[in-house]
């Protein structure tokens, strides 16, 4: 039995946390993109949504970690 291999030495969280971490950037990144798209569209669709200008704009000022 090598010391390199014994189980004592084996991080058991590292694919959880890596797991977490990946979910939470792509959450991350779908709320850029969202928002991003959101500011792009017209207001005839705003209206359609019933969303204002000052709606989308106190939302796309949002940084992308904040819900």
């Amino acid at each position: 039995m090598s010391i390199f291999t014994h189980e004592s030495m084996t991080n058991h969280h590292a694919p959880g946390l890596l797991n977490q971490v990946g979910e939470t950037l792509h959450v991350w990144w779908q709320r850029y993109e969202r928002r991003r798209e959101l500011s792009q569209w017209s207001d005839r669709d705003l209206h359609d949504i019933g969303v204002s200008r000052s709606d989308v704009a106190f939302e796309t000022e949002k940084p992308f970690w904040r819900a």
